[in-house]
């Protein structure tokens, strides 16, 4: 009688915890992993305990629905319909004789959707018994796959006592309800700018391709990662054509959503009106280290200088001066943005560009690898001075982007190439231009401390002959003859 009412006291404190216990598990099924957890203690634990630790166990694994799937998890167990069977594919494990087999299933609930991996035995069973509709109950083990999270499957059953709903197979999003980790991603967005693609080696051996696009909507803008035969849609699409990304799936760069495409998703154009409106900050209310938006009229467009960077390759930069309703600034446009065609007059919205400390103490915006510069109205052959008269208005009403590339930033401010000289006086040639042979002084900032040394003045730049050790920023004064458009300077003070 004493050993009956011992047990049917531990039973009833296994069934308590498990009533407790917000999960998806019978109580049979509970029982035996309370059992199992005894023994694993080898007495350590009674049985009350064991509970208490198997429904932490499952309380923990156990997700209220695949949205809630990330990657860290140890275990996560989910019920879900299978939308979609892939084919089997095999492959070789070292130091096996018999190849290894996976079948990737579809499989979705009413929060969203994820791949699973059935291995082996389980892809076997996987190819011959399941059926698109059918309701599976899964626990297996997350990870970060191709295309976002993956589940490797450790465990499956049928469960066809459980109606699952309207299920998401693939979700159209807006930018701004993007978050780490969704997959099966549609999203609709206007081309704010198309990169070039680039190859890189893999780990084994074979080669691949990414490009990058920058896509915007109502709500924002995100980047977009084109990889291997997604990677040349980015030279098949032109700016401001409206696209549709499908079947994407979002990552984490250097602490910005990125949404990524791979080889079961694609970019479509699609015809649909699409306005992006950016959010821009006054120049005048800038400050020094923010990423900012900026927009307004390009004042003034220097020539494009190239340079060599300290690992030999050769680097570009482009300098520009931005006005808007409340100040102006100079812009850097590194890399592939040196090449966008951009002039006086042309109205211009700058987005996610570095603020940095110019010289003469001046705020500079440099704008790299990561930045969108986009032309909203061409106005080029509008001269210097008539672009700055209307400068003061022309930032309103800004709507539709082109943007950037996605070559490498080069991680520097403007003058450590030069700043907006070509090195030369020939940005300075006209009535001012001193004779050749002629004795004068110039005074100005040093924007180059090569040879030769460049100064510019504000208005005017002139490449300086001497020995004279400088620094960037500093301001000095030449004494010398000018001869073939360069100061042979006999005083530098």
């Amino acid at each position: 009688m004493r050993g009956l009412l011992m047990h049917e006291h531990r039973m009833s404190d296994i069934e308590g915890v498990y009533e407790d216990l917000e999960a998806d598990v019978s109580l049979e099924e509970f029982r035996e992993a309370v059992e199992a957890k005894v023994e694993q203690m080898g007495g350590l634990a009674d049985e009350e305990t064991a509970a208490m630790l198997v429904a932490h166990e499952v309380g923990e694994s156990e997700v209220g629905g695949i949205a809630d799937i990330e990657p860290g998890m140890e275990e996560a167990k989910f019920v879900a319909k299978v939308i979609s069977i892939g084919e089997v594919r095999t492959f070789e494990r070292d130091g096996e004789d018999e190849d290894g087999r996976v079948v990737n299933v579809e499989v979705a609930d009413e929060t969203g959707s994820v791949r699973a991996a059935f291995w082996d035995e389980h892809a076997e069973a996987a190819i011959g018994e399941l059926e698109e509709g059918q309701v599976l109950r899964i626990k297996g083990r997350p990870k970060e796959g191709y295309s976002g999270v993956e589940v490797s499957v450790d465990d499956v059953e049928p469960d066809p006592d459980t109606e699952i709903g309207d299920v998401q197979v693939a979700d159209t999003h807006t930018v701004e309800a993007l978050s780490l980790g969704l997959s099966n991603v549609n999203l609709v967005g206007v081309v704010l700018d198309t990169g070039s693609v680039r190859t890189f080696d893999r780990d084994d051996g074979s080669e691949g391709k990414v490009s990058n696009l920058v896509l915007g909507d109502s709500t924002g803008r995100v980047r977009v990662t084109l990889w291997d035969e997604q990677a040349e849609t980015a030279t098949e699409i032109d700016p401001s054509t409206t696209v549709e990304v499908v079947d994407g799936y979002v990552k984490d760069r250097d602490g910005n959503l990125e949404l990524h495409v791979g080889n079961r998703g694609a970019v479509e154009e699609i015809d649909e009106e699409v306005e992006y409106v950016p959010e821009s900050t006054p120049i005048e209310a800038i400050e020094i280290d923010q990423t900012v938006d900026i927009a307004g009229v390009v004042r003034s467009a220097d020539p494009k200088r190239t340079f060599d960077r300290d690992d030999g390759s050769e680097g570009q930069v482009r300098n520009i001066r931005v006005q808007d309703a409340t100040d102006d600034i100079r812009v850097a446009m590194w890399g592939e943005k040196a090449d966008i065609d951009i002039g006086p007059g042309d109205e211009v919205a700058l987005g996610d560009v570095d603020i940095q400390d110019g010289w003469q103490d001046d705020l500079e915006a440099s704008a790299g690898w990561q930045s969108t510069v986009t032309v909203l109205e061409s106005d080029s052959e509008t001269t210097s001075a008539e672009s700055e008269d209307d400068g003061g208005d022309e930032n309103a009403g800004l709507s539709a982007f082109s943007g950037d590339g996605d070559d490498d930033t080069e991680g520097a401010n403007a003058t450590d190439a030069g700043s907006d000289t070509d090195g030369s006086s020939d940005d300075s040639a006209g009535s001012d231009e001193p004779d050749a042979g002629e004795e004068i002084e110039f005074t100005g900032v040093v924007v180059q401390a090569g040879s030769p040394v460049v100064l510019d003045d504000g208005e005017t730049t002139m490449s300086v002959e001497t020995d004279t050790d400088v620094g960037l920023g500093e301001e000095i004064t030449a004494r010398g003859v000018v001869r073939d458009g360069t100061l042979e300077a006999n005083d530098v003070f």
